[in-house]
């Protein structure tokens, strides 16, 4: 008599992966990563924990734990910190690039392509239905963010006072995170359970069916194990690889030059990052737009736009907000525009990431030495509750320049553009109501926009 398969032995832990194998699924996985962050999460889980067993659920939390902890792109991260776990330090630097270089490449081919034939019939017509999607997906990103956060009355009031900071009083973002983490830590010392983080995006952990290849058990690999030396080696690489990229655009486009300003102001947004690529682009916009003026209102809706169709993390956004500065301004002559942007967008994406590589192989091993899951600190708890209030910023203004692209004249209100207004409400029914995807909202809303433009003229 067979015995049945409920009675067989429990499946043994997958054979090892080379650096190679890794490199492939790293490679494939730049290419898929759509669905912004919660779903890059998602997709990861899936292939590395339930398909691949490539490392266990609790080990897969405890290093998504520590990077929502980060400023940066937490998916980014993530995949930078499993590469670094499994195959030391090239791995992570592997698989963090090659997260990032496909949707670098790509949108550099589509913002020359938006700079260039912009101005065309069909292209005008499918950006004129794609912003006002946009507009209803930052609003749907406040409601996701702000359904999970925004526990209690003290965070809802965190977040209203970043709206009226940012919104009323004008406040730059960096000082609007260093105020709400005060407020946390004051929060944390008198209101323990108010500002108190639970949760996260895996939910439960689900029971184990089979061994992992780096299980619950499985002991730190010796690379991973904190030591000073490679800390301080971290860190002072970390400084050259800034330093020197820096001193060479300070030496040959002077502290002034449109380059050397990119350069810092992307550093200091990376570091602003807290919450996701939506909470940071307020900021983006204060810098890029009003006081650099690398580029109009407009185009940095439709650069938000491009960046929702493309694979990667949403921050890439910079990389059109560069090309554009670079080619506007013409930094190497009339004759190299292509090149000035192209070189904007690789140097602002070299900015912008390296800190999140340097955060995973510094902290790496001190996240290592214990494996029981990270606490969110209060800090971090009204940080991200004020996120909500500036994101929710972010869609009115979205609203306004979408909505009344003409703003005030003569001190009247221009007419509202309705069929923006209609494709808008499209959007955030398809979203909020039927939970249909980015991706299929921004295509839907592009035809919805070409047949509008095709039939109003």
């Amino acid at each position: 008599m067979n015995t049945p398969a409920t009675n067989a032995p429990a499946m043994s832990a997958p054979a090892p992966v080379s650096f190679r194998e890794a490199l492939g699924f790293w490679f494939k996985l730049g290419f898929i990563s759509f669905g912004g962050p919660a779903g890059q999460i998602a997709l990861m889980h899936q292939e590395l924990v339930e398909r691949r067993r490539w490392l266990s659920e609790r080990r897969f939390l405890h290093a998504l734990n520590y990077c929502m902890v980060l400023p940066g792109p937490e998916a980014q991260q993530l995949a930078t910190y499993i590469g670094w776990l499994m195959h030391r330090t090239w791995g992570g630097i592997a698989a963090g690039a090659l997260f990032v270089l496909p949707s670098l490449f790509i949108l550099i081919a589509l913002s020359w392509i938006y700079l260039a034939f912009g101005e065309l019939p069909v292209v005008a017509g499918i950006f004129y239905g794609i912003k006002p999607a946009v507009t209803a997906i930052v609003l749907q990103a406040a409601h996701r963010i702000g359904s999970r956060a925004l526990k209690n009355g003290w965070l809802w009031a965190i977040a209203a006072a970043a709206f009226v900071a940012i919104f009323a009083l004008q406040l730059p973002f960096p000082l609007i995170v260093i105020t709400a983490a005060a407020l946390g830590w004051l929060g944390g010392r008198y209101l323990p359970d108010a500002f108190a983080l639970g949760g996260g995006h895996g939910g439960k952990v689900k029971a184990r069916t089979a061994p992992a290849l780096i299980d619950d058990d499985t002991p730190t690999p010796e690379h991973a194990r904190f030591r000073w030396m490679g800390l301080l080696k971290v860190v002072a690489v970390g400084a050259l690889l800034w330093l020197l990229p820096m001193a060479a655009l300070t030496l040959t486009q002077g502290w002034d030059g449109t380059l050397t300003q990119m350069a810092w102001f992307f550093t200091t947004a990376a570091l602003m990052t807290f919450g996701g690529a939506y909470a940071v682009l307020p900021y983006v916009y204060q810098g890029a737009v009003t006081h650099y003026g690398w580029l109009t209102p407009t185009q940095m809706i439709d650069g938000l736009a491009l960046g929702e169709t493309t694979p990667g993390p949403l921050i890439m956004v910079v990389a059109f907000v560069a090309f554009v500065g670079g080619y506007v301004k013409a930094v190497f002559g009339p004759d190299q525009l292509f090149l000035a942007g192209a070189v904007a967008a690789c140097l602002v994406t070299w900015f912008t990431f390296l800190p999140s590589f340097l955060f995973i192989l510094a902290g790496g091993p001190l996240v290592e030495s214990t494996h029981d899951d990270l606490k969110f600190t209060a800090p971090l708890t009204a940080i991200t509750a004020a996120v909500v209030g500036v994101i929710v910023n972010l869609a009115l203004f979205f609203a306004w320049h979408v909505f009344w692209p003409k703003g005030v004249a003569g001190g009247v209100l221009a007419s509202a553009d309705w069929g923006s207004i209609v494709i808008a409400g499209l959007a955030a029914l398809a979203l909020f109501r039927y939970q249909r995807s980015v991706m299929q909202v921004i295509l839907g809303a592009g035809l919805l926009g070409l047949g509008w433009s095709l039939v109003v003229g």
